[in-house]
């Protein structure tokens, strides 16, 4: 199951979200979260598979915005709400290319990481190394020099990158993207909302926080 199926998916799914979400700049679109255990990304996720909360980030690895928000809100929504129980985190690549020439690399790469299940330590590495490839004329050399650190194995790396497979992840992500009505990044796919830009840690407190606690409400007959 692709992400471009998922998201077909989601929007044949209307439901109402919580009134936060729209004092919040939020961008309401009709979707619905798939159970988690649907998802082919599991590598790409953090968090339980039965958390009540589904987020999707769509991120370009060179896009500077990206990486301020990995580097400087995510690990709080990761201590806060995923390591909790309350968030499953799904990253999904949208490498900007008439931005980012070197994003779309940067996104195969990652993707082809992901299949070794070494997709995280991939997507730190590149944010945080972010100053040193994204001006590089080829980064993938780059890329490859960080296979054994990284834990990946290198003849498997190569053939996903040169077989295809990488880039082929990375344009169904892309268009699943675009369909779901993420044009920039980072952009936040949040239980049928999208929410664009790398907002503050307490603008994501208060989404997250308003959904759980509407999920957590009983329902009345």
């Amino acid at each position: 199951m692709s992400f471009v199926f998922i998201v077909s998916q989601l929007q044949r799914l209307p439901r109402k979200l919580p009134a936060v979400l729209a004092t919040l700049a939020v961008v309401l679109v009709t979707a619905a979260s798939l159970s988690a255990q649907d998802l082919p990304l599991a590598a790409r996720s953090k968090g339980l598979k039965t958390a009540p909360i589904t987020v999707y980030e769509m991120a370009d690895f060179q896009c500077p915005y990206c990486r301020n928000f990995a580097l400087e809100t995510m690990p709080t929504i990761d201590k806060e709400y995923i390591r909790t129980g309350k968030v499953r985190w799904i990253f999904i690549n949208l490498p900007i290319q008439s931005l980012h020439p070197n994003a779309e690399a940067a996104a195969e790469f990652a993707a082809c990481a992901a299949k070794e299940n070494r997709f995280w330590p991939a997507h730190d590495m590149l944010y945080t190394s972010q100053d040193q490839w994204e001006k590089l004329p080829n980064p993938v050399p780059f890329f490859q020099a960080r296979f054994t650190s990284l834990g990946l194995k290198p003849d498997t790396m190569m053939k996903c990158l040169t077989s295809g497979v990488g880039a082929a992840i990375v344009k169904d992500d892309a268009t699943g993207a675009d369909r779901s009505g993420a044009h920039s990044t980072p952009s936040f796919y949040i239980e049928g909302g999208m929410m664009a830009g790398a907002q503050p840690i307490e603008v994501f407190r208060k989404v997250l926080d308003s959904i759980y606690l509407a999920k957590r409400k009983p329902h009345k007959p």
